[in-house]
């Protein structure tokens, strides 16, 4: 600034507000800078892509020069972009005077901007950063005590945060003032999460009366229904939406997760991915199949590898290259070991758990530009475990399951390879039906690589059904000879399979000793470890308006 370098000057001070976005020295150089400019906003333009730091210097300058609520919209935009930071933790913000000068509709719909930022409910520790917004939100609500806007997203913000029993008074008080659906709404959400489901379910019952087209409270009360064990009435709601609207996104992965929920059967999850497939631009992202498959065996994860009996000689995996041809169509040789580039890729994909089966597909497309030769010598020269969190588990707990990884997302990349040839005379298909019948130790990643084609790819059901029907019935017949301990990962598989015949089901769930009315089983411990340290963190549903 000394120099006259203002432009120079104004990106220290957007780097030191990344920095420390509370601290006076920052704001008092951005005040500096602001009078030798002149006001300072020609300093932190808004562009494309505009350094966050200059973001919010931009909107404390906003704020200085008058103009506050275009100033919140700006901080708002900047906690979006990196939640946990406390943006907006600066006297301003804070100061009950904002709250008389921006009126209870610009406060409400800043208010909705941070609960559409924010997850449901915020992490721990990310709840500091919103604070400041919680104090507007008080300050607002002191001023204009009987806005019925302005306490309902006051209460959608405070819920988030965990402040629950202010929740359910700010949003009560909104009811009183004002009835209105969205003000029900508010009200069920905050009373759920103060666990008073009665209460919430009348709530969002009314919100109902309100407006009887607003499909999305049917499946927040079938979803409430579902959670307390009241999946029956659970269903009647839902299929009251789907018979005002079959194709509303949130009824329909609703009606499927519950029907799933019901039974077990596997067709309404594929369904449902059919579904997402067919509509992708749903009024937002659903996590509901994700939420279905999540520790279930192949759907959601891989099963662990089974570990010979004592005295019999294992399958080795560096065998697959007489089951498959090179890449050329000609005869194979043994393949030899994989490129850096091939290891290096697996290595940064491979997990034992995964969404659902599309979401392992569409992962499994880093492997996409891989020749044959790289993909075999993958499977017969596995990666040794890598040094990371998730290697140090897989090494103390059970480091064959690695290879198994190594062995699942291989064959999924396989089914990347040459996809502009028709399925049932491709490479690709070739190669995995030779895997499922000829290297014992690959067959079941092989599989289950065909299952998620199947998942993916509607044309290839019936092909994948016949394949996994005969290696089921292949299985079964040896189970009667002597003991198949891959038998329950190979039922489940079959399970998981889109449009296997009555036949072969009821095979598979009797090999896989699920009783006639499946019930959800405990995972793993070691299930629980690996998913904490990869579970996706999933979008939910919108914040209400």
């Amino acid at each position: 600034m000394a120099a006259g370098d203002l432009t120079h000057a104004a990106g220290h001070v957007a780097s030191a507000l990344v920095r420390a976005p509370t601290l006076p020295e920052v704001h008092e150089t951005l005040a500096r800078l602001a009078a030798a400019s002149g006001g300072g906003l020609d300093l932190f333009p808004l562009q494309h892509h505009t350094f966050v730091g200059a973001v919010v210097a931009r909107a404390h300058l906003l704020a200085a020069a008058g103009r506050p609520a275009e100033g919140l919209d700006l901080l708002v935009a900047a906690g979006a972009h990196a939640p946990g930071t406390d943006w907006a933790g600066v006297p301003w913000v804070t100061s009950p005077e904002l709250a008389e000068r921006i009126g209870p509709d610009q406060a409400a719909r800043v208010l909705m901007q941070v609960c559409a930022a924010a997850p449901d409910p915020v992490p721990a520790a990310d709840r500091a950063a919103l604070a400041p917004y919680l104090t507007l939100a008080r300050n607002a609500i002191t001023v204009h005590p009987e806005h019925a806007l302005l306490l309902g997203t006051a209460s959608a913000l405070a819920r988030r945060v965990g402040e629950v029993p202010l929740a359910v008074r700010w949003a009560g008080r909104g009811v009183r003032a004002a009835p209105s659906k969205m003000g029900e709404v508010w009200l069920g959400y905050a009373l759920r999460s103060a666990g008073r489901t009665r209460e919430a379910l009348a709530a969002l019952r009314r919100a109902v009366d309100h407006d009887p087209d607003d499909l999305a409270v049917y499946a927040d009360i079938a979803g409430t229904l579902a959670d307390h064990g009241r999946l029956t009435e659970a269903l009647a709601w839902i299929e009251r939406a789907l018979d005002r609207n079959p194709s509303f996104d949130c009824a329909v992965h609703t009606a499927h997760r519950l029907r799933f929920q019901r039974d077990g059967d596997v067709r309404h999850l594929v369904a449902l991915a059919d579904f997402v497939r067919d509509h992708p631009d749903d009024s937002h992202e659903h996590s509901d199949l994700a939420e279905c498959c999540r520790g279930r065996p192949w759907l959601g994860q891989v099963t662990p590898p089974v570990v010979p009996v004592a005295g019999e000689t294992p399958v080795l995996v560096a065998t697959p290259s007489a089951a498959a041809p090179t890449a050329g169509g000609d005869p194979a040789v043994r393949p030899s070991p994989p490129s850096a580039e091939a290891t290096r890729r697996l290595r940064q994909l491979a997990h034992p758990a995964w969404p659902h089966p599309p979401a392992a597909y569409d992962t499994a497309v880093a492997l996409a530009t891989l020749d044959l030769n790289d993909l075999l010598g993958l499977l017969a020269y596995p990666p040794e475990t890598p040094q990371t969190a998730l290697g140090r588990v897989l090494s103390g707990q059970d480091p064959s399951l690695w290879v198994r990884c190594v062995q699942v997302w291989t064959c999924l990349g396989l089914l990347h390879h040459r996809t502009d040839e028709p399925w049932l005379s491709s490479t690709r298909r070739r190669v995995l039906v030779e895997l499922v019948n000829g290297v014992e130790e690959v067959a079941e990643a092989a599989l289950f690589a065909l299952v998620t084609a199947a998942w993916v790819d509607p044309a290839v059901r019936p092909d994948v059904a016949r394949v996994v029907s005969g290696r089921l019935s292949t299985a079964a017949e040896a189970a009667r000879q002597r003991p198949l301990p891959n038998a329950p990962s190979l039922a489940h598989l079959a399970l998981a399979t889109p449009d296997l015949d009555p036949d072969s089901v009821a095979l598979a769930r009797a090999l896989a000793g699920i009783p006639a009315r499946p019930r959800r089983r405990p995972l793993r411990a070691l299930t629980g470890r690996l998913l904490g340290l990869i579970r996706p963190r999933l979008p939910g549903p919108p914040p209400p308006p």
